[in-house]
């Protein structure tokens, strides 16, 4: 049995989750900008709530981006935190998988577009086929503007994410079938995203636990 420990910050929602076995507790909130008061006391309450001490788990996941600086950088320190503290291996997974995979909760579609207002003009979007537990990537994370979208497979898309502040290019890029612009990543699916990691030990040691900007990089939209 794999217990994990997940953290989502990286947008206007702080999330705290634990799987254990095949039971899966989550402590949800909108907490735009509060994230770093939020997170450590709805840790503590979620551990209580499962009667676990961190020194009983068997790793910790994070969503490490992209989304709001602040709040990527929040869940990184909080979780290498955590994870030197217990000596736990840690797993980073992409918020946008996450968001795609929470989309499943509210319509499940099997293949979703995350997209997240990234400011300045910009969103940052993913491509994902989606499963009950599961988000395979079709193409790269990446930061795009909405005139110079990624090419994507013709697929019947579901769009989600605070990225449909463009809707009407996103629409025009992917003819997508619907759109939800309230949905957010949860905790719940980082962890699902790292259950299998953690079981391969794929696990890494808390200083590797690192933000993914995407704004500092160059990212192209390669299909695969």
């Amino acid at each position: 049995m794999t217990r994990i420990l997940a953290l989502e910050t990286a947008g206007e929602t702080c999330s705290v989750a634990i799987i254990d076995g095949d039971e899966v507790l989550e402590h949800f909130e909108q907490a735009p900008r509060r994230q770093t008061e939020k997170v450590l006391p709805m840790v503590e309450a979620l551990l209580a709530e499962s009667q676990l001490t961190l020194r009983q788990l068997d790793g910790i996941a994070f969503g490490h981006g992209p989304g709001a600086f602040t709040g990527v950088r929040v869940a990184a320190a909080v979780t290498q935190g955590l994870a030197f503290a217990a000596d736990l291996p840690v797993i980073g997974i992409s918020t946008l998988a996450a968001c795609a995979l929470s989309a499943q909760d509210i319509a499940p579609h099997r293949d979703v577009i995350a997209v997240f207002d990234a400011r300045m003009g910009e969103i940052y979007l993913g491509a994902y086929a989606c499963e009950e537990a599961g988000a395979r990537a079709l193409a790269d994370d990446g930061l795009f503007h909405p005139d110079t979208l990624p090419a994507l497979p013709e697929k019947d898309w579901m769009i989600v994410g605070s990225g449909l502040v463009y809707d009407e290019a996103l629409r025009k890029a992917y003819g997508a079938s619907r759109c939800e612009a309230d949905v957010h990543p949860h905790a719940k699916a980082v962890a699902q995203l790292a259950l299998s990691g953690f079981q391969r030990g794929e696990g890494v040691s808390a200083e590797q636990a690192q933000p993914v900007y995407l704004r500092d990089q160059v990212i192209q939209g390669a299909v695969r």
